[in-house]
């Protein structure tokens, strides 16, 4: 095969990806794989790293992170919507239903849902977002992740070791001796 030299190769084509891209994450789910795998309940996600490698240069429309059980810190909520204008949304008990209607609400609005999850109760959600027309890519610790929910899924995000950080408290100011 000749190639034309007035046209240019593949690997040098600029495509303009337009996507819309919501970022739904179960807090609970990827805060317990990360703590079992790090061994340290201080151990949190970075959204710094992880939300550009995600969007990959496609637009962010939401970026929701569910979260049940305790209180979560009001820094981490204020930084998620200042840096994403993301949000922080209370769950009663397990954040799986109010994850699974937001996403079905978002299907017509988005090109990509991305679930931040390893839980196989979302294979059936994956299912039907994609019926919908709907591209679905999963972000988990593989380790903690369900095979069959990464295989459901169009596309696989590993979150590893380089994805987190250790919280350290600030040590409680003891006054003067």
């Amino acid at each position: 095969m000749i190639k034309n030299s007035s046209s240019p190769s593949r690997s040098t084509l600029d495509a303009m990806i337009n996507q819309s891209v919501a970022i739904l994450c179960d807090g609970n789910n990827i805060e317990r794989s990360i703590h079992d795998i790090s061994k340290n309940q201080n151990t949190m996600i970075d959204f710094d790293k992880v939300i550009p490698r995600l969007l990959n240069g496609r637009g962010l429309n939401r970026l929701l992170y569910f979260r049940e059980g305790k209180s979560i810190s009001s820094k981490f909520a204020e930084r998620l919507h200042e840096n994403y204008y993301g949000s922080v949304i209370a769950c009663h008990k397990s954040a799986d239903i109010p994850l699974t209607i937001k996403a079905t609400q978002l299907a017509s609005k988005v090109d990509t849902i991305i679930i931040m999850s390893g839980d196989s109760d979302y294979i059936d959600l994956v299912d039907h977002l994609k019926g919908e027309g709907v591209r679905v890519e999963i972000a988990a610790v593989k380790k903690t992740a369900a095979q069959a929910l990464i295989d459901e899924a169009d596309y696989f995000y590993e979150i590893t070791k380089e994805d987190w950080f250790v919280y350290k408290a600030p040590r409680p100011y003891l006054g003067k001796k």
